[in-house]
């Protein structure tokens, strides 16, 4: 997202990055956790700390096997290569990140068709899409062989229920089915669900470790045993083969037992900003787990935000706040202090 040239306060401060929360750092405790990492190397498949991650996570899931991946661009990437042979298809939201973010890669890398669905106010695909969107069995026509759907959407924590009705439309047709979960966590913290109630339903899950958990880098992917050797050859190929990656494997380790049930925080520092951002009359506001959005009202120079060391991306036409566990005390109140000044 295009973000705003000028990102300091007068002193040079940045009080409060809410670009995403992808700008996440490692904390001392996670550091530490690094620095005494085992390492090994995992493209020969003998890195403990890759190892105790892929299998911890396999297991917290309900699945049997994991693949640790450079970012969840290329985890999403895996396993619709894992999925499809060329001339396949993919259907899932037009907005989802898979379609809209993530460069046509199985298209281009992989020979796979997308085919992008209308995605419902409340993130979901509906059922009756999906069943017309599969293809008949026409040799004009790519083979529909996975939906891919997406929890969170926006920031959006789609219900068990709509995720299931796509899902049973899904397994009608013989599809194979992959949820990008990049905001697993923000997603069950918001329903309330067990883990395994929201990954169950799916052959394969993609997790990312480096947003709201705060991990610097790497994606999970989950799934059968068959599907995710696949998608390790293909990471080979692919150039995302690590060696020594047990100092990321560590970072992720830490924030899986750490970072996970504090993510409601960020959620109740998002309700309170939402409703700050009302009170003050800005716009039209909307919240949804660690997400605020702002479409403001004509004449409004939220550019000025940046003087008072508040970073953000710029409108598109909402602007998009994301709180994250690197937003102290001092740059919460300084980013409601910040939109107060510029109403």
């Amino acid at each position: 997202m295009p973000q705003y040239t000028a990102n300091t306060s007068p002193r040079g401060r940045v009080l409060a990055d809410l670009r995403s929360d992808t700008v996440t750092q490692p904390c001392d405790q996670m550091r530490a956790a690094m620095a005494a990492a085992e390492v090994g190397d995992d493209v020969y498949g003998d890195d403990p700390s890759v190892n105790r991650m892929e299998a911890s996570l396999a297991e917290r899931l309900g699945k049997d096997a994991a693949l640790f991946a450079p970012s969840g661009t290329q985890s999403n990437l895996l396993a619709m290569l894992a999925h499809c042979g060329r001339g396949e298809e993919v259907i899932a939201g037009g907005a989802y990140h898979v379609i809209r973010y993530e460069a046509a890669g199985a298209s281009v890398l992989g020979g796979v068709a997308l085919h992008a669905l209308d995605v419902a106010a409340d993130g979901a695909l509906e059922a009756d899409d999906i069943t017309a969107a599969i293809k008949e069995d026409d040799s004009h026509h790519p083979i529909s062989r996975l939906l891919s759907l997406e929890n969170t959407h926006n920031g959006q924590a789609v219900s068990l229920p709509r995720m299931q009705a796509a899902v049973d439309a899904g397994r009608a047709a013989g599809l194979s089915l992959h949820l990008d979960g990049a905001r697993f966590f923000n997603a069950i913290t918001a329903l309330g669900c067990a883990e395994t109630a929201l990954a169950g339903p799916f052959d394969t899950v993609s997790i990312c470790l480096s947003k709201g958990l705060g991990a610097p880098i790497g994606s999970v992917l989950v799934g059968p045993k068959d599907l995710i050797a696949r998608a390790r050859r293909m990471r080979k190929m692919l150039g995302g083969g690590m060696r020594q990656a047990g100092v990321l494997a560590a970072a992720g380790l830490y924030a899986l037992d750490n970072n996970v049930t504090r993510l409601a925080e960020d959620h109740a520092r998002a309700e309170d900003l939402a409703r700050h951002l009302s009170a003050l009359e800005l716009g039209d506001v909307s919240q949804n787990t660690n997400m605020v959005f702002l479409t403001p009202r004509p004449g409004l120079e939220l550019s000025q935000l940046a003087s008072h060391g508040i970073r953000t991306s710029a409108p598109e036409p909402a602007l998009r706040l994301v709180l994250h566990r690197d937003i102290t005390d001092a740059g919460f109140a300084a980013t409601k202090a910040a939109f107060a000044a510029v109403a």
